[in-house]
């Protein structure tokens, strides 16, 4: 039985089991796929190119459905672009790449039961993909990993925040794991540079109609700092604007609340909106770069098919292409062999991986076309640059740029050696 995604135009050039395509489309196995199916994306040419090679099944746990599917989707394709190019290349030391991908709905309890199907049932070698921290943390026990960008990137846009736009905050926030943490970590920071956080209102995910919060935001303040995402960052900064809170405020947040591919349903009404994130689509030094026009115009064919619009490539777009390509390298340096060593030997090659991806440094490239990046050892936190943009006539304007080495922050916690 097809998944609800399946049955959405954006997916009917996809090759998956029991269905044949005019285009022949590769993706990469999932790490957590569901008791509602996981998809196998595996087109057929890829099996006569790689003859009898046994492929790296990388499981890939998106939400497709739900709250949190504008960002799912387009992570997606980052995933598949990547993987796409990686075969076509000769594959991962000659093996092909397999996609397993399921959707978790935008819910932790469909997470945790599919994540527990890609290991227990479908075997996939690697998890790659979900941005849901709440989903993420639900499938910690199953994974046994966790991951977080909030704080990094406060360090780097707080300065922006007070010296540049306001100094009195009031913080709104989706009101759950990622959401709390991020609210958390920025109003450190803001304090930290002589800014006052005057309130903070938390809406709960999902929420379409947020106006009985809204109405509640009172005080004296002078910025408004939204950490949303998705349909949720429309619906906020629609509704916000229609009552007036932008009114003689400035408007700042995560970056997440302007992406490229929701700024049509923004309007007029995100127009001068300043946020931070780590890749934005403009070719303005230094993104001026072969590597990211190679990416830049792949990924917009792809975005096209989802979207007829055809949007700028966003950062989750950007996010899972990175990340299958750190994958990629990890593999080769690590020489793992995956579930093709045996059951018994599995796990010392997990631990393998795991190790080779731990402390690695890529510098910029087809690859990595956001720029160098560092994986930390100690808590597995990505440092990299982030820009610091607004919204000028409904584009990305790049205003600063903030390298690597300025963003990191103390390890939060330490994860123990095998």
């Amino acid at each position: 039985m097809a998944e609800r995604w399946q049955n959405e135009p954006w997916t009917k050039d996809m090759w998956w089991s029991g269905k044949t395509t005019r285009r022949q489309f590769l993706g990469l196995s999932a790490t957590a796929a569901g008791a509602l199916g996981a998809t196998i994306l595996v087109p057929a040419p890829w099996r006569e190119a790689f003859g009898q090679a046994k492929p790296y099944k990388i499981g890939v746990l998106q939400p497709l459905t739900g709250a949190a599917a504008a960002g799912g989707k387009t992570a997606l394709v980052g995933t598949q672009l990547a993987a796409d190019r990686i075969n076509k290349s000769g594959g991962i030391n000659g093996r092909p790449v397999e996609l397993v991908i399921a959707d978790y709905e935008s819910k932790p309890d469909v997470g945790r039961r599919k994540a527990e199907k890609l290991v227990v049932e479908d075997k996939v070698d690697v998890g790659e993909g979900g941005y849901l921290s709440n989903v993420c943390l639900a499938c910690m026990p199953v994974f046994e990993e966790q991951q977080t960008v909030a704080p990094s990137q406060a360090v780097a846009f707080a300065p922006h925040l007070v010296k540049k736009l306001a100094k009195k905050w009031h913080i709104v926030y989706l009101d759950y794991a990622w959401g709390q943490s991020t609210r958390d970590a920025y109003a450190e920071q803001i304090k930290k540079q002589g800014g006052e956080i005057v309130g903070t209102t938390g809406i709960p995910l999902g929420t379409a109609d947020m106006t009985a919060f809204i109405s509640k935001i009172t005080g004296t303040f002078d910025g408004v700092f939204a950490i949303m995402f998705g349909a949720n960052a429309v619906t906020f900064t629609t509704q916000a604007f229609d009552l007036g809170l932008f009114k003689n405020r400035k408007y700042a947040g995560d970056g997440a609340v302007a992406e490229s591919t929701h700024l049509t349903a923004l309007g007029q009404k995100v127009e001068g909106f300043t946020g931070v994130n780590r890749y934005i689509p403009v070719f303005t030094k230094p993104l001026d770069t072969p590597y990211h026009k190679k990416f830049f115009d792949e990924s917009k064919v792809l975005l096209k098919q989802m979207d007829p619009s055809g949007p700028d490539p966003d950062r989750y777009v950007q996010s899972n292409f990175e990340a299958m390509n750190f994958l990629k390298l990890g593999i080769q340096r690590s020489g793992f062999k995956g579930r093709a060593a045996g059951d018994t030997e599995f796990k010392k090659e997990s631990l393998k991986l795991i190790e080779a991806l731990e402390g690695m440094e890529v510098k910029e490239g087809d690859d990595f076309p956001q720029g160098d990046k560092l994986l930390r050892r100690e808590d597995h936190q990505a440092f990299l640059r982030q820009f610091i943009f607004d919204i000028h006539n409904n584009k990305h304007r790049l205003l600063e740029v903030i390298a690597r080495d300025k963003t990191v922050v103390p390890p939060a916690c330490t994860f123990p050696k095998a």
